[in-house]
């Protein structure tokens, strides 16, 4: 058992140069620390017990049980995916995902893994037992657009730090119940790593030349698997940047494609990607049309 000591430098005065103290009780660790000074040198001593068959038994399960992440929804591609690639970097799975009603009380296998679907109406009795299983829990959640508020109310009221990848929803109002929550929690529309650094040299643009494409029309075309309910999370960041710089957009003139032959036809779109792509064209002109 490894730590690090601190003790107040008078302390090291006292008793002749020797120093010891423990910390006991019935669930406690008991420590001791023995400092004696001879000539320029002060030498420590330190051991740590652990007087509690529980704490070493809560100690081993730590060791023996990896990060657990709890992945709601697995039935998608993104939660599909995230599993996959915890189970690759040594994260435990939870067995146990948060589904729509259609799919409650199926089983799905991923990663080699089987992971049984709850309902929205099991959402708090399942996150419950899972808490008390997995005291240091994380849920990264990839459900539906319509669960997102709700889904990181249950998150903070149950102190969970969590990933929300979905899109959709109310941002305001999942921002405010996450700072009213006090939680960790990480919130993005994308999580590529290079997207991501698009968007923020976009942020930076924005709020560095507020106004500089006053006048100018924007076009927005977004292509995503026929899957895709919803309107891109990252085109409504990349179009609220546009709109900083100057730019007058209503998100109801997103051009969404999801016909697959329009996609392969008309964007190029690879063949093999029509299930799981993003291709999106912003399109500015100037107020005189050059």
């Amino acid at each position: 058992m490894a730590f690090i000591l601190e003790v107040p430098a008078n302390l090291l005065l006292r008793q002749n140069n020797l120093v010891s103290f423990s910390i006991s009780g019935r669930s406690s660790p008991h420590y001791t620390c023995v400092s004696r000074k001879q000539s320029n040198f002060t030498h420590f001593s330190i051991s740590a017990t652990l007087n509690s068959p529980s704490i070493q038994s809560h100690m081993d399960h730590a060791h023996a049980v990896a990060l657990p992440i709890m992945v709601n929804s697995c039935m998608g591609k993104m939660g599909q995916a995230v599993v996959e690639a915890g189970i690759s970097a040594g994260l435990h799975i939870v067995p146990a995902s948060f589904g729509i009603e259609k799919d409650a009380g199926k089983t799905v296998k991923v990663g080699g893994k089987d992971i049984h679907v709850h309902g929205p109406s099991d959402r708090e009795t399942v996150l419950a037992s899972v808490l008390e299983e997995y005291r240091n829990l994380i849920v990264v959640d990839f459900t539906v657009p319509n669960a997102v508020n709700d889904n990181a109310e249950l998150y903070c009221k149950a102190g969970v730090p969590f990933v929300m990848g979905t899109t959709g929803g109310d941002r305001d109002r999942l921002y405010k119940t996450v700072e009213d929550a006090g939680i960790y929690a990480v919130i993005s529309p994308q999580m590529g790593k290079q997207v991501v650094a698009f968007l923020a040299a976009m942020e930076i643009m924005a709020g560095q030349f507020p106004g500089a494409f006053s006048g100018y029309t924007l076009e927005v075309l977004e292509s995503h698997q026929a899957t895709k309910l919803d309107i891109s999370g990252t085109a409504k960041a990349v179009i609220s940047c546009f709109q900083k710089l100057g730019v007058s957009f209503d998100l109801d003139h997103i051009q969404l494609i999801r016909d697959p032959k329009q996609q392969i036809e008309t964007l190029g779109v690879p063949e093999e990607h029509i299930n799981g792509h993003a291709f999106h064209t912003y399109r500015l002109k100037s107020p005189d049309g050059t």
